[in-house]
């Protein structure tokens, strides 16, 4: 312990304590949390010394999160062969720290990662701004449709139904019943005036009978089918 202390000491007055950062401050990453001593063999100042960096750099290091085994295992590879020196370094120097920080793999391959999206969306972008001249003709062509093409479908069409409307209220139940009595009542009114001609003598009775035979005909024929067609609207 003496010898750890002694050492410890000259190396404080050849080199200063690196500064303490706090975890809201820190700029480790997650991943060289909880890393193992060094398995470098040595003289034990530098075994007790190599723990104390560890503790220190483990202690000044944020709580890690969602840091997979396999990812925590290869920081520790690479930091298990670094000497006192280096870890120290790593430490205090943050240029040095983040030199080591983008070295490694898993660094090295979301960098990659970052890069190729933002090429693609450069080039997707790019695509984009390619196709907004021909966005713009478009829509100045849907303008001229809505204004001028649509306007008269719309016309017709409005017509098309007014058409459709009137020929179903012409032909509705109810405006055939209606017909069918008007058309029963104009052979009605014929008839009777075909009678008075006769009582007139203005028509000889040959003629009288085969006319009002057709006239009474039809409108008899005319009833059923009004009396068949209210019953069937009323059932």
């Amino acid at each position: 312990m003496s010898m750890f202390k002694f050492w410890g000491s000259q190396e404080e007055q050849t080199q200063p304590r690196p500064e303490v950062v706090t975890s809201s401050q820190s700029w480790y990453p997650p991943s060289v949390v909880n890393s193992p001593t060094s398995s470098r063999p040595g003289t034990p100042s530098s075994t007790s010394s190599s723990s104390l960096s560890y503790q220190r750099l483990t202690e000044k290091a944020p709580s890690p999160s969602h840091v997979s085994p396999a990812e925590a295992a290869g920081v520790i590879a690479v930091l298990k062969d670094k000497s006192v020196d280096e870890l120290r370094k790593l430490l205090a120097d943050k240029d040095a720290y983040q030199q080591f920080f983008l070295s490694l793999d898993q660094v090295k391959i979301q960098n990659n990662l970052r890069e190729e999206l933002r090429r693609e969306t450069l080039q997707l972008s790019r695509e984009n701004l390619e196709k907004e001249p021909r966005m713009v003709e478009l829509r100045n062509q849907c303008r001229i449709i809505r204004t001028t093409e649509l306007a008269a479908a719309q016309e017709r069409l409005n017509e098309l139904e007014r058409q459709k409307e009137e020929t179903l209220k012409q032909y509705s139940p109810s405006s055939l019943l209606h017909r069918l009595q008007e058309a029963m009542n104009k052979t009605e009114e014929e008839s009777e005036n075909l009678h008075q001609q006769l009582i007139d003598r203005e028509v000889d009775l040959g003629g009288f009978v085969e006319k009002y035979k057709k006239l009474r005909t039809t409108y008899h024929r005319r009833a059923l089918v009004h009396l068949a067609a209210k019953t069937s609207s009323i059932g």
